[in-house]
């Protein structure tokens, strides 16, 4: 058995494995409602009383409810799981609560002043939303923080396009807490979100990633080679900090400096290139800045009027990162 057939095998069974963990990991749940919600004591001795009882006092609740894919999937999705009770399907068994209405402990209620905990509360989101992208969900920022489903979705009524968001939108969703965020999207130059060419979730997943600022990939710039594939490379001649994070000159959201640089040119070059010869003269040298005679070193792109390349270079004599 030769060498090159062993590592074919190795392969072949390490694809195998692979392939094992992707389908295990995409079939679960295996059904709606697979799992049990957790419920206190009141709501565990609680027995079923019908969506028609609910409807006879949440009138207003059950017009919002009643045309949006909730009201219809329970039933449709497992027509005989004793737990597919229409409204008690979320909001657990109300006999307690129709024995005691003005003590919200007995029912589930979705909102930070009822008697459930968050815990509880999204136990009950989860028995039908759990795997695929909520897979990072435990131990993400959002879960850590306590952030209740319902902070963000509202299941009740279809105040969005898709996604039964509390808001018209995702962006106006995420802004609802991101308040520096929006501020920093309505800087001259920006990531064209306002404009609506991407959304939020292009970039980050709320329901939890590897990364603590929730991106849709490892790193940074993983995220933003989707968009910009030219600056991906490989390079013949790499600049540094352009292959450890695209944060080490550009912000995400938004600047006041052109292309979203967190400084000016040449500011930002001579952060870094401070001991080279005529990067430090540009700006300690009196007569190149002066205002009656600036130096053209200083004018339009700045460092990148000759080192044009700046993200990396394929030009045999490029290690200046030259045209």
């Amino acid at each position: 058995m030769n060498v090159e057939f062993l590592v074919k095998r190795m392969k072949l069974v390490y694809l195998s494995l692979v392939a094992g963990m992707v389908l295990i990991i995409s079939c679960s749940p295996l059904s709606p409602l697979s799992l049990k919600p957790e419920l206190n004591s009141a709501q565990s001795r609680a027995q079923y009383v019908g969506e028609s009882v609910c409807s006879s006092c949440h009138e207003l609740e059950t017009n919002h409810w009643s045309h949006t894919i909730h009201a219809r999937i329970p039933n449709l999705a497992a027509p005989d799981n004793a737990r597919a009770q229409g409204c008690e399907t979320c909001h657990g068994p109300g006999s307690e609560h129709l024995a005691d209405t003005a003590n919200k402990s007995k029912i589930m209620v979705f909102t930070h002043q009822s008697g459930s905990t968050i815990s509880q509360q999204n136990s009950m989101c989860l028995q039908c939303h759990k795997g695929k992208e909520r897979i990072a969900w435990p131990g993400s920022v959002h879960q850590i923080n306590d952030l209740s489903c319902s902070d963000c979705h509202n299941p009740m009524a279809q105040f969005s396009e898709k996604g039964l968001l509390r808001k018209d939108g995702v962006n106006q969703t995420c802004y609802s807490c991101h308040q520096q965020q929006r501020a920093e999207f309505r800087k001259r130059s920006h990531m064209p979100l306002p404009e609506g060419k991407i959304t939020c979730t292009d970039c980050h997943n709320p329901h939890g990633s590897s990364t603590a600022p929730l991106l849709k990939a490892d790193t940074v710039n993983q995220v933003c080679y989707q968009c910009h594939q030219e600056k991906r490379g490989p390079f013949i001649w790499e600049h540094a900090p352009v292959r450890e994070s695209c944060l080490n000159c550009h912000q995400p959201h938004g600047s006041n400096h052109e292309s979203l640089l967190v400084s000016a040119r040449p500011f930002l070059c001579q952060s870094c290139h401070t001991n080279r010869g005529h990067p430090n003269d540009l700006m300690t040298t009196s007569n190149l800045a002066a205002a009656s005679n600036p130096d053209a070193r200083l004018m339009n792109r700045s460092c990148q009027n000759c080192h044009a390349q700046i993200h990396g270079s394929n030009q045999p004599s490029g290690p200046l990162f030259h045209r």
